[in-house]
């Protein structure tokens, strides 16, 4: 069994797990605030971008689709780096980690305004034009008659966005963000060994496994019934 032995000491070695641990824990404190943070800020805009865009004026519509076609377009990575490297140059310095979770966050935005737009489009035109027939205002008959609606059409697109997106806060390694890929590597560059690496694909599993199985329950949960 000398090639189990090879195996277990190249990715799975107990000195090397032990030492650099901390730094992998560390990591997944980062990774999860900044998780969080891309989810609550690219949700949030990217309703508010679909409710503005149900008011059908030409000079907030076309900022809008421009913006989810742009931001859908261009590679995140791409988003991250013009934000924290280019920005200083006018004057708009930013941290490692304000700059991946802005960029993800318009990112998520981008896909977000779409899925929720789509979701208010397969309505039935005769649902908003009956609730303000009733008196109710615009506001309200978004609120409160296509909104629930059009946000369980939308679910099983905006979760498994949200998991996509959420999981690129690898990127921020490349600018130097000290989440669990970029500890992971670190740690193995310094050991001469990859099982921080290892490491780092449990911690993966450990923060996103929950979170996969979590909007699988939501989209059985909320699953659109017509």
């Amino acid at each position: 069994m000398e090639w189990f032995d090879r195996l277990v000491f190249t990715f799975f070695n107990a000195d090397v797990a032990a030492r650099y641990l901390p730094d992998i824990v560390k990591g997944m404190g980062v990774t999860v605030v900044l998780g969080l943070c891309v989810v609550a800020t690219g949700l949030v805009l990217g309703l508010l971008l679909a409710v503005l865009r149900t008011l059908h004026r030409p000079w907030l519509t076309l900022p809008i689709v421009a913006f989810a076609d742009i931001l859908r377009a261009l590679p995140p990575l791409v988003v991250i780096i013009v934000l924290f490297f280019a920005f200083p140059y006018i004057e708009l310095s930013m941290s490692s980690f304000t700059a991946t979770w802005i960029a993800l966050s318009l990112v998520l935005a981008a896909y977000a305004e779409e899925s929720i737009w789509g979701g208010l489009l397969a309505l039935p035109r005769g649902q908003s034009e009956a609730a303000r027939s009733t008196g109710m205002s615009w506001w309200r008959t978004i609120r409160f008659v296509l909104l629930p609606q059009a946000l369980r059409i939308a679910v099983p697109a905006l979760t498994n966005r949200v998991i996509s997106i959420t999981k690129n806060t690898a990127l921020g390694s490349v600018v130097a963000l000290n989440e669990v890929l970029n500890n992971a590597q670190s740690a193995s560059s310094n050991a001469g060994n990859p099982t921080p690496l290892t490491l780092g694909a449990a911690a993966y599993l450990i923060i996103f496994l929950p979170v996969v199985l979590g909007a699988r329950w939501l989209e059985t949960r909320w699953r659109w019934k017509r």
